[in-house]
């Protein structure tokens, strides 16, 4: 028997009237892009490969005072030329996802105040929506500057239902899309940072699905999988599994506390891992368009230290000519 897609309510917190859509609607909308180059283009056409970098030394501490000359990338083991590099951070769009299953009860309001805390770090140029899943996808707060109407958001979650952290991920991908930068000024960096206590267990969507989608986006995102001592540790597999490989494919991080009164803690380390990165960019030596898989690394000069960045991004391709085929001699 063939289940019937669920509806995504997306609802603002102020109180409007939610627009309710399917999943079918956007994966369709979605998937007419999907092929897409992940380089960015930028003026006259030139496609370039944009990288966020996060370096740390052997303890961990961020290192912010790097200069250009200090970074060499590799794409698929060529050295490439940086053309942009900046310290300067550019702002951000974040999608803040919390898992709002039935298993996050006696934790909510802890998993609350330290959403809340992170989004009250928001600088004037930063925006941020808040999705709640748990059967189904909410978006409680589109994409916005006003701290009050953020918070209000996060407050109004409630614990209940399964976990469709696929369809989740899926629309919070397919809403960064959506923020377009009117200008060079209007670029901004995209994350999402994911809270979640388990597998997923109700998704219409695959996680290769996702997988490719977050692979093919500019988005980094941040994982942070809540396990409840050895039991759920032994439990938790697949979602260590699925956190790891988004959070590592992307260049951002994933995290696996224990207990709900470490997420403070690691709310406060990604928003400082935000703030410490490095904004490089560069064209691509290859002139193939075969969309095929590019494998990016970033090595530093300086010792004892190490880059972290988006593992890598799919080639462009030849664009679709919508011209008429000739017509064939008689």
């Amino acid at each position: 028997m063939t289940r019937p897609p669920r509806a995504v309510d997306r609802s603002r917190a102020s109180g409007g009237e939610g627009v309710r859509f399917t999943l079918a609607v956007l994966f369709a909308a979605a998937g007419a892009t999907a092929l897409a180059a992940q380089g960015q283009r930028i003026r006259s056409g030139v496609e370039l490969v944009s990288l966020n970098v996060t370096v740390t030394d052997g303890g961990g501490k961020f290192v912010t005072d790097l200069g250009q000359d200090e970074f060499d990338v590799y794409e698929d083991g060529a050295k490439q030329k940086l053309t942009f590099f900046s310290k300067t951070q550019q702002p951000i769009s974040l999608a803040i996802l919390l898992d709002t299953s039935a298993s996050m009860d006696e934790r909510m309001g802890i998993a609350q105040d330290a959403a809340i805390g992170f989004t009250r770090q928001l600088h004037k140029e930063d925006q941020a929506e808040v999705i709640d899943f748990d059967s189904q996808v909410r978006i409680l707060s589109p994409f916005t500057n006003d701290g009050p109407a953020l918070e209000k958001a996060i407050r109004t979650t409630t614990a209940n239902g399964s976990t469709s952290l696929y369809n989740a991920l899926y629309i919070a991908l397919t809403e960064l899309k959506k923020v377009k930068a009117g200008s060079t000024s209007d670029i901004r960096r995209q994350a999402i940072v994911l809270l979640s206590d388990g597998d997923d267990t109700s998704s219409l969507i695959e996680f290769d699905r996702v997988l490719d989608v977050a692979k093919r986006s500019e988005v980094v995102i941040y994982s942070i999988g809540l396990r409840q001592g050895e039991i759920a540790r032994r439990e938790f597999k697949e979602a260590e599994f699925v956190l790891k490989q988004l959070s590592t494919e992307t260049g951002g991080r994933a995290y696996f506390p224990t207990d709900a009164r470490e997420l403070a803690k690691i709310y406060q380390g990604i928003w400082d891992e935000l703030s410490s990165q490095y904004a490089l960019a560069y064209s691509s030596a290859n002139p193939k368009r075969d969309g095929a898989w590019r494998r990016v690394q970033v090595r530093l000069t300086r010792p004892n230290i190490t880059g972290r960045t988006k593992q890598g991004y799919y080639g462009p391709t030849e664009p679709k000519s919508h011209e008429p085929p000739e017509p064939r001699e008689q």
